[in-house]
């Protein structure tokens, strides 16, 4: 056996550009990773220590390092830092034993395009080593068009910088930011920069889906599983097969559903609403949230042990007000794309350019967007003055209008704030739940927590 998989092996070599390098001190593993890539067309070299994979690395390049996390003379890890710092763009996964998560999280963080577990799935292995034979700019990757993320400023570039790294790998990513600062774009950028560019890019706002509905809409299910189901539907899983699934708003999972999500990510298996058995699912998580998700967890409303999942890279998006010096062009081109659509041409004074600059955008650049449309709308000539703005007036609370709240402590202080805000908003919309919850901004999951947590009846 061990001959014909050497002639096999040298066969490949010369057939194929593509080489893998197996680094595992197991014989077994070593022989089923070599026949299971051979017959996938490409290359092999298989060593057993570390000392002899950076001694590889060092006299020939690779395709791909396939790596145990345990090695007679180290930790996989280390060698995962190592190529991250002397090999380029060489996707490195590591292979570690069932239930090591932490293993598998910290490689991931040092740089790892995937990880496999032990006992090896030959479907994920051929699934992983397709995804990173595919990368863009490695001479051989479908080269898609990435939406663009405009800016030139030193936040964004950074951003930008960050994203297309991030692209190259298969780790989860959380992003962060304000609302309105662009999170679902980076996540599309990550998509369609990286492997997975060619299939389904799924977005799914956490807090829109009602509880009672969100296992069948993440899972799918069978038909005849509940009233209604009178045929078999897949969920957003399987709609994101292959793909990458953004969740939104992450935060306003429930509970119960966080359970379920944290099985799924580990087993990589789903189990349809009033189904037996479980289908494998290959999908790439991003999520962000405008939430301190840290504030989550210590609150209990998040899982601490799914947060750890699915923040293994952070991106943080900045703030319109951390880059003014890009309003000008996101200007430019929200105009641009207005005068497409409408065939109509406006430009904006300097006084109106100006206010902008100075105005602090707790919407971002979703409000900045909002506000040119409506003004493009209300103007009655070619250029948009400071007038057709219709800028919000600088709200009380600033350093100008410092808040006396008396003996009363911060926290409690707030508390009032919010509960007055909560029942002013109720009454308003005469205790229609749904009603006060858009009227406040927040989804009805959040108001029906902050309700409990005020204790309002």
């Amino acid at each position: 056996m061990a001959t014909n998989i050497a002639g096999r092996r040298q066969e490949q070599r010369a057939a194929t550009s593509n080489t893998v390098l197996v680094v595992d001190d197991e014989a077994d593993i070593r022989e089923l990773l070599e026949l299971s890539l051979i017959r996938m067309g490409l290359g092999v070299e298989a060593v057993g220590s570390l000392a002899e994979a950076k001694k590889s690395l060092a006299s020939r390049s690779f395709s791909l390092c396939l790596t145990d996390m345990r090695l007679p003379d180290g930790e996989g890890i280390e060698l995962v830092r190592h190529i991250s710092a002397n090999c380029g763009d060489l996707p490195v996964a590591v292979i570690t034993a069932f239930g090591s998560a932490e293993n598998a999280v910290a490689a991931l963080k040092s740089g790892a395009f995937d990880y496999l577990t032990k006992p090896l799935s030959l479907d994920q292995l051929r699934t992983l080593v397709r995804s990173a034979l595919h990368l863009p700019g490695r001479g051989n990757g479908p080269n898609g068009t990435v939406p663009r993320m405009l800016g030139e400023s030193h936040a964004i570039t950074q951003v930008k910088q960050v994203i297309e790294k991030l692209a190259r790998s298969q780790a989860p990513v959380y992003i962060t930011g304000e609302s309105g600062s662009g999170k679902e774009l980076a996540a599309r950028m990550i998509h369609d920069g990286g492997p997975r560019s060619d299939k389904p890019f799924v977005v799914v706002n956490c807090g829109a889906i009602p509880e009672n509905l969100i296992e069948s809409e993440f899972f799918g299910y069978r038909k005849g599983a509940f009233t209604g189901a009178d045929s078999d539907r897949g969920g957003f899983f399987q709609a994101a097969h292959g793909g990458t699934l953004f969740l939104d708003e992450v935060a306003d999972l429930p509970l119960a559903m966080q359970v379920k999500l944290l099985r799924v990510l580990q087993e990589k298996m789903v189990r349809k609403v009033g189904a037996t058995g479980e289908d494998p699912v290959d999908v790439r998580i991003v999520c962000a949230t405008h939430q301190n998700l840290v504030a989550c967890v210590s609150e209990g409303r998040f899982r601490q042990d799914l947060y750890y999942r699915l923040a293994v890279i952070e991106l943080k998006m900045p703030s319109l007000k951390e880059r003014r010096e890009d309003i000008g062009l996101l200007v430019d081109s929200i105009l641009d794309r207005h005068a497409k659509e409408s065939g109509h041409t406006h430009r904006i004074s300097s006084r109106a350019l100006k206010a902008l600059m100075d105005y602090g955008f707790p919407g971002n650049v979703r409000e900045l967007e909002n506000i040119l449309e409506r003004a493009a709308a209300l103007c009655g000539g070619d250029t948009i003055d400071l007038d057709e703005l219709q800028l919000a007036p600088p709200s009380l609370g600033t350093e100008a209008n410092p808040i006396n709240h008396g003996d009363t402590s911060l926290p409690e202080y707030l508390d009032r704030i919010e509960r007055d805000a909560i029942l002013e908003a109720l009454e308003k919309t005469r205790f229609n739940r749904t009603a006060a919850a858009k009227l406040l901004g927040i989804t009805f999951r959040a108001l029906r927590y902050r309700m409990e947590r005020l204790n309002i009846k």
